[in-house]
C-alpha cells in the first residue's frame, strides 16, 4: 500500500467513526455510567481501528460496538476487582439540562435517555449480565454476535440477558412521562425541603422510597422508607446554597449551587404521582467535571 492509499485508508475510517461515534458514546455511557471511562472507551476503541484499518469490514457498525463493547467489559471487570467494598454506594454521572440547555456532547444520551435509578441498578450486575442486557435490551445487538465477544453459547447469552431483564424490572415507570406533573411535583419538594416541612415531603413519596447519596467518600448513604427519606431531606438545610429546577436523564431534577457553581444533583424517580426513588451525587469532582 502506498502512502497515498494510506492516508485515503485512515481518512475513510475516521469518517467511519466519526458518524458511529454517536452510538458508541451512548453504549458506553450505558455500559460505565461515567462520562470520562466512556471517552477513555472510545479514544481505546479508535485506536484499535487505526491498528486494523486494513481488515476486511463488512458491517462497520456492528464492527465498532463490538471492539467498544469488548473495551467496555475490561474496564467493568477490572473496576470489580479494584473495588475493595462491593456494597460501595455509586450513583453514575447524571445528564443535566438546565434553562441553558444540555451540553451538545451529552445529547445523543438523551435521545433514548435512560434514567439514573436504572443505570445504579446496573452497576450492580455482573459485567457480563450488564453487557448482554446494555447491547440486546437497549441496541438491539443480536445474541449470536455478544455470544462471540462474552467466549459464550447463544442459551448462555440470553440467559444472562434473562437475569438482567428480572433485577431492573420496575426500575423504569410505564408508559410516557407526565412533564408537567414531574416539575410539579420537583416544585413541591424543592418547597417543602426549604421549609422543613416533614409531612409535606411524605406526602409526595411513597411508602417504599428510597434516598441514595453519593458524596464519593463520608456521607454516601442509603435511605428507606417515605419518613426516613423525608427526615434526612427535612434537616439538611445547608446556608449558601440555590436550587433550581433541571431535567436529569430525561427526568425531573434539582441542581444545587453554591457561588453560581453546581455542587450537587438531584434526580427523582415519579412513579403514579408519587416520588419512588431519589439519588443524589454529591461528589465534587465529579460535579466539577461535568459540562452543564
Amino acid at each position: 500500500m502506498t502512502v497515498r492509499d494510506e492516508k485515503q485508508d485512515e481518512n475513510f475510517w475516521a469518517a467511519q467513526f466519526e458518524e458511529h461515534r454517536p452510538r458508541l458514546r451512548a453504549v458506553a455511557y450505558r455500559m460505565l455510567g461515567s462520562f470520562a471511562e466512556a471517552d477513555d472507551a472510545i479514544q481505546e476503541t479508535w485506536l484499535r481501528v487505526t491498528r486494523s484499518s486494513g481488515e476486511d469490514v463488512r458491517n462497520t457498525g456492528s464492527w465498532l460496538t463490538t471492539i467498544v463493547s469488548r473495551q467496555c467489559l475490561n474496564m467493568l471487570r477490572s473496576r470489580a476487582t479494584r473495588r475493595e467494598d462491593p456494597l460501595d454506594i455509586r450513583v453514575p454521572d447524571p445528564v443535566v439540562e438546565t434553562g441553558d440547555g444540555v451540553d451538545p456532547a451529552e445529547q445523543e444520551v438523551l435521545a433514548d435517555s435512560v434514567g439514573l435509578a436504572l443505570l445504579v441498578v446496573l452497576e450492580a450486575l455482573d459485567p457480563a449480565e450488564r453487557l448482554a442486557f446494555v447491547l440486546h435490551d437497549m441496541f438491539a445487538v443480536p445474541f449470536d454476535e455478544i455470544a462471540t465477544m462474552l467466549d459464550k453459547n447463544t442459551a448462555a447469552v440470553r440467559q444472562l440477558a434473562s437475569r438482567a431483564r428480572r433485577r431492573v424490572q420496575g426500575v423504569t415507570p410505564a408508559g410516557p412521562a407526565d412533564r408537567a406533573q414531574q416539575r410539579k411535583i420537583a416544585d413541591a419538594w424543592l418547597t417543602a425541603a426549604r421549609g422543613g416541612n416533614f409531612e409535606g415531603l411524605v406526602a409526595l413519596l411513597h411508602p417504599d422510597a428510597l434516598l441514595r447519596v453519593d458524596t464519593g467518600g463520608l456521607g454516601s448513604k442509603v435511605v428507606r422508607g417515605a419518613a426516613e427519606v423525608a427526615g434526612s431531606a427535612s434537616q439538611f438545610r445547608p446556608v449558601g446554597l440555590v436550587s433550581q429546577y433541571a431535567t436529569v436523564n430525561g427526568g425531573p431534577g434539582i441542581v444545587a449551587l453554591r457561588d453560581g457553581k453546581p455542587v450537587s444533583v438531584l434526580s427523582f424517580t415519579v412513579s403514579d404521582g408519587l416520588i419512588t426513588e431519589i439519588n443524589i451525587l454529591a461528589d465534587v469532582e465529579r460535579i466539577a467535571a461535568l459540562n452543564f
